[in-house]
């Protein structure tokens, strides 16, 4: 008994040794800060419930006080501080923390190189093995990790607290976009990026800025790349190689949308807010879209399912907006967004000159300052967004999106004892509902099925007193399609797209006047059909994209048949080479049938093509370029050659002999366009040269080839981003190109007479050419937080800061006076003009 005895002694003494050798053993939190208040003779304050459950490993007893403290805060997400020798506070708030992490493709299991890590108004990339690491992050802080062609992901920091010797591996589930990967992430600007097919992105999530915009408008942003400007200076006339602006296919969420400004063409009408992101493609598009015979401006809202409520509003000298991200379940989600200008409610210096710009050469009077006149205009877009993934294989989104302008403008006048009012009505709107439903059947084959309504309507009523005369007007476009992609990935290499779209477009123009009584309606109706296949490679040094879409016209019976192809070989570390091409058609297309079309404000009106009188356009296209991309140097020099048939005289808004007759025929561009961007830590600089010939051809005009209204043969631009501190950047840029060409009266011949009226006799069309156009720009933008969560961006610009005088727009009229005289009517451009801009997102 006594040895039994012993033994279970020994027994004792021994476990309780073992136990207490135990090294990685932890303890309740609230255990240890008792021990540490007994050793050093100190008060924790704490709240019961922020260390209840929270167990670690006990801190050596030779620590001082403040490494005890440092332990702590790098085991917990707690914030200890040593008020002084005798207390201790133990919070949540202000506490930071390391992150790190491991970015992966899902997929592959791959390290993902250049993913790009954003917190707050901060941005890391990871390097060559994936790996990231960021120190002092606020505990409420979200981590969003993205890279293109995967599926983006949001952390908040306590989700990725670790110490470095145990990094979470993050990852990334690869989207159909996988192939396309990003080949410059900083293009120009932050939040702009270039595509391996040549495409560019503007992310407006990561848009720093460019000179004289307060905002990522857009469709002013995108005018900074070679290649896209805007003759008259206007985004309702953006000009993509030489091409009028209703060549450009407009696509918001899938939707096709005929109408792009607010202020008549001065602002962006899509709140750059709630667009994530914007892909510009020159040449080379996919065949899955027909239309837009120059380009395809393609926006994207958020498309992922956050848990995370998130918003923000602004206020500037021209409108106030703000947006919403409103998660409503884990898999359900709603986002909403609206703006609306604030100039019929106080003027400021941006809303006179925008007002004056847009109303110079139409019946409003652009003197907004003038007792005789009243007018009231503003405008308004909203947005909405349903987001609902029944789950991790099928997504559904449905799409809402309105545009709206009005003007109402009244015009006194007293003869006498006699009072006479002139009142006129115009209302712009382009609305449209979208869906599409995203199924991934298995890991290599999924299917995209989308639909849209869209719907655009310009209205005009116009009470001319003079005459006792009411003039109405009205231009109506109703859209609607289906499209079904199905996309296959053969391999992580290479992936298979088909499909097949139909589309139905209504138009309708109506004209009557009241006295003498006259009325006019037209309506056409058109349906398309369209199946499509396209193959592409992505693998080491080389990208290719080919494609061919069928477009078969049922009102027609007629077949188009539109190859594309789009390839860029590596050639070294530094070397490329591109070579794009397409063909392309398109029916619908924008015309001016008067010059008082709409008040003036507005002179086109959408028709379709009926295959005689206006036939359907078609383009071909080919370009070939050489890239230089070292060291954050990019260098890129690209020729293209460009011809458009099937262009009409209505169309193109010529002021010259041509302005009201009907004909067909082509015009021809080509040219060169060269950029150089270099960006290195605080700042980027860019010049960006273009040299094009754009030539008509109507073989029924005499002569039959003469310069295009945009024929600018040279066109430069130099900008400068520096970031003077993480908060804090500023921009200047300068745009100078030659004047467009214009056609002057012919010398001693000044008027002609047709029939019972007096026109002006023009010269040889487009040989002269206005004096070329300058303007320099800065814009400047310090962000800071209110709080961890609520953030603020406060930013300046001015358009034009040397005020130069530039004539966009000169044609002729006849004298009042003396009918065998002209008068020369000058279109100015905007004026120095300063706007400023407030927001606050959270």
């Amino acid at each position: 008994m006594k040895c039994n005895k012993w033994i279970l002694y020994i027994l004792l003494c021994a476990g309780s040794i073992c136990h207490a050798q135990k090294p990685n053993e932890k303890i309740p939190l609230s255990g240890i800060i008792n021990s540490i208040e007994q050793q050093f003779n100190v008060k924790f304050s704490y709240a019961v419930e922020d260390v209840a459950g929270i167990s670690i490993e006990k801190p050596a007893t030779t620590l001082s006080l403040q490494e005890t403290m440092d332990y702590l805060n790098s085991k917990v997400l707690l914030n200890f501080k040593a008020l002084d020798n005798r207390y201790v506070t133990v919070s949540i708030l202000n506490k930071t923390l390391p992150v790190c992490g491991t970015v992966l493709s899902e997929e592959l299991k791959t390290p993902l190189d250049g993913a790009t890590v954003l917190v707050g108004n901060a941005a890391t990339i990871t390097n060559k093995n994936g790996f990231f690491n960021i120190p002092n992050v606020p505990i409420t802080e979200t981590i969003s990790i993205s890279y293109l062609g995967y599926e983006g992901k949001q952390y908040t920091a306590n989700q990725l607290f670790s110490d470095q010797n145990n990094c979470k591996k993050l990852f990334l589930k690869t989207s159909n976009e996988e192939l396309n990967q990003v080949l410059i992430n900083v293009y120009l600007t932050p939040g702009l990026q270039k595509y391996l097919d040549g495409s560019t992105v503007l992310n407006t999530k990561k848009f720093g800025i460019l000179p004289g915009l307060i905002e990522p408008d857009i469709l002013q942003s995108i005018q900074a790349l070679p290649g896209v400007e805007s003759t008259n200076e206007s985004i309702a006339n953006i000009n993509v190689r030489g091409g009028t602006n209703d060549q450009n296919l407009m696509i918001w969420d899938n939707i096709k949308m005929y109408h792009s400004g607010h202020f008549f063409g001065l602002i962006s009408a899509y709140n750059p807010n709630l667009t994530n992101k914007v892909i510009v493609t020159k040449n080379g598009t996919s065949a899955e879209y027909s239309d837009g015979v120059s380009s395809t401006i393609n926006m994207f809202t958020n498309d992922q399912v956050s848990n995370t409520f998130s918003g923000g509003a602004g206020i500037n000298g021209i409108n106030a907006d703000a947006f919403l991200a409103i998660p409503i379940a884990k898999n359900l989600e709603i986002d909403i967004s609206g703006r609306r200008s604030v100039t019929d409610i106080f003027n400021t210096p941006t809303f006179t000159n925008y007002y004056k710009r847009s109303f110079q050469d139409s019946e409003i009077n652009a003197d907004s300052n003038q007792n005789n006149t009243k007018s009231d205009f503003y405008f308004y877009d909203y947005t909405a967004k349903i987001l609902f993934d029944l789950n991790d294989k099928h997504q559904f989104r449905a799409n809402l999106i309105g545009i709206n302008n009005a003007l109402d403008y009244t015009e006194f006048s007293t003869n006498g004892s006699n009072s006479e009012t002139k009142a006129s009505t115009l209302s712009q709107k382009n609305i449209g509902y979208g869906g599409n439903w995203k199924a991934q059947w298995n890991s290599k084959f999924s299917t995209n099925l989308i639909s849209y309504f869209s719907k655009y309507n310009i209205d005009a009523t116009d009470y001319r007193i003079e005459t006792d005369q009411l003039l109405t007007e009205a231009n109506e476009v109703l859209e609607t399609a289906i499209k079904l992609n199905a996309h296959y990935k053969a391999t992580p290499y290479f992936n298979i797209l088909a499909g097949y779209e139909f589309n139905e477009t209504g138009m309708l123009n109506q004209t009557t006047v009241s006295s003498p009584s006259y009325s006019s309606t037209k309506k056409d109706v058109l349906d398309n059909h369209g199946l499509f296949t396209e193959a592409e490679y992505n693998k080491n040094n080389s990208y290719l994209r080919i494609g061919v879409r069928l477009n078969y016209f049922q009102k027609f019976e007629k077949l188009l048949l539109e190859p594309r192809i789009n390839i860029r070989q590596q050639l070294s570390n530094a070397f490329a080479l591109k070579l794009e091409g397409e063909f392309k058609n398109q029916t619908a297309i924008q015309i001016i049938d008067f010059e008082d079309d709409f008040l003036g404000v507005e002179k086109r009106r959408w028709v379709l093509v009926n295959n005689e009188s206006i036939p359907i356009a078609t383009s071909k296209q080919a370009s070939f370029g050489v890239e230089f991309n070292k060291n954050k140097l990019n260098i890129d020099i690209t020729g293209f050659y460009k011809i458009v048939d099937g262009i009409t005289a209505s169309n193109q808004g010529f002021y010259n002999n041509f302005q009201y007759k009907k004909a067909h025929g082509s015009y021809t561009a080509k040219g060169v366009e060269f950029l150089t961007n270099k960006t290195s830590g605080q700042f980027s600089t860019w010049i960006s040269y273009t040299f094009s010939v754009n030539d008509y051809h109507f073989d029924s005009f005499t002569p039959s080839t003469f310069p295009n209204n945009t024929d600018i043969r040279h066109s430069a631009s130099l900008g400068i981003n520096y970031d003077i501190n993480s908060n804090f950047k500023v921009s200047v840029g300068g745009i100078w190109r030659n004047g467009q060409p214009y056609t002057i009266p012919l010398a001693g011949n000044e008027t002609v007479q047709n029939g019972n009226t007096i026109m002006v006799n023009y010269d040889s069309p487009n040989s002269e050419n206005l004096d070329d156009f300058m303007r320099l720009d800065a814009s400047l933008s310090y962000s800071f937080k209110f709080s961890p969560a609520i953030k603020g961006v406060l930013r300046a610009g001015v358009l034009n800061t040397t005020n130069e005088d530039n004539v966009i727009n000169r044609y002729y009229k006849v004298d009042p006076n003396d009918s065998d005289k002209t008068i020369r009517v000058d279109n100015k451009s905007l004026g120095l003009t300063p706007n400023v801009s407030f927001r606050v997102s959270f």
